[in-house]
């Protein structure tokens, strides 16, 4: 197994504490009811960002992210900030983290009095569960870069899906990714619904182009925060980045690709379709952005300490 969420295996995750409305549980104590509206229908958002010797990297961002999706979903979030905040040190203070820490928060619109769509049959407030785990990326897969299969399965339209809302709807990336797997890659690579490259089941894809950088126009891919840096990290060093429509021609050309996601940073990508990208190893442009962003981090990191 090989993708962009492997992470080197960590006995300490074992005995974690994971909160569910303020109340911390061991990781095999921990329950939500089958009633749950994220359970039952999807109905919920979500956030996942890492802790850096004791910094949450780029959390505000994240929260933008978090509250734009809770109102594009009409739900009411039941904390400020402030409140979110102590609540994530809580449980991070009670496992003593402050390194190498990888959060998932969730929060689902509460419980149903019975199955079904219907938010008016919400029977509680939201449901907010917060995971933190102790979670280092494999540095093997950085190594060898990863294989993308491309999906039949295409990124939705804004108007039905906007893939900019990090809902707990991810079915159609379940279905691309289990193509990709069944062809022998490590994921999927997506087409918006014009058939231009778009961006990946779980993260954003960019490819490297004689000295340019190209990533999709954003209007059908997710509204990642790594991608978000790439794009101005390039910028501010002079590296040309274009948004921009391209297809599957453009990427079997490639000088070099590689994906951005919260957990992995920048993954190289060595091969789609069974085509060799590039050098069919993590090219020189791909390094060089890499340790810009790695040093956005530390620069966060050094500001907040």
């Amino acid at each position: 197994m090989k993708g962009t969420h492997n992470s080197v295996p960590d006995k300490r995750n074992d005995d974690i504490l994971i909160s569910i409305n303020g109340e911390l549980f061991r990781r095999d104590e921990a329950r939500i009811s089958v009633f749950d509206s994220g359970y039952l229908v999807g109905d919920g958002v979500w956030e996942a960002f890492r802790l850096h010797k004791g910094t949450m990297v780029f959390v505000d961002k994240h929260f933008d992210r978090l509250w734009q999706g809770a109102k594009a979903i009409g739900m009411k979030l039941p904390f400020s900030r402030e409140e979110l905040i102590e609540m994530i040190w809580e449980v991070l203070k009670a496992n003593q983290m402050k390194d190498g820490v990888h959060v998932r928060l969730m929060v689902t619109r509460g419980i149903k009095k019975t199955p079904s769509q219907d938010p008016r049959l919400t029977v509680s407030g939201p449901n907010v569960v917060i995971i933190p785990e102790h979670k280092k990326a494999d540095p093997s897969v950085r190594d060898l870069g990863i294989s993308l299969f491309t999906s039949t399965i295409r990124r939705g339209s804004p108007d039905y899906l906007d893939p900019k809302l990090n809902c707990h709807s991810k079915l159609h990336e379940v279905q691309a990714l289990i193509q990709a797997l069944e062809a022998g890659a490590d994921e999927a690579l997506m087409l918006d619904i014009h058939g231009f490259v778009a961006t990946c089941n779980a993260t954003n894809f960019f490819m490297v182009k004689g000295g340019e950088v190209w990533t999709s126009t954003g209007a059908y891919c997710m509204n990642g925060i790594t991608r978000g840096h790439v794009i101005e990290v390039c910028r501010k060093n002079g590296i040309p980045c274009y948004e921009k429509n391209f297809s599957l021609v453009d990427v079997y050309d490639a000088d070099e690709s590689f994906v951005t996601g919260t957990f992995g940073g920048l993954t190289p990508v060595v091969k789609i379709d069974g085509r060799i990208i590039g050098a069919g190893k993590q090219g020189k442009m791909t390094l060089k952005i890499r340790e810009l962003y790695e040093q956005l981090i530390e620069d966060q990191v050094l500001n907040n300490g």
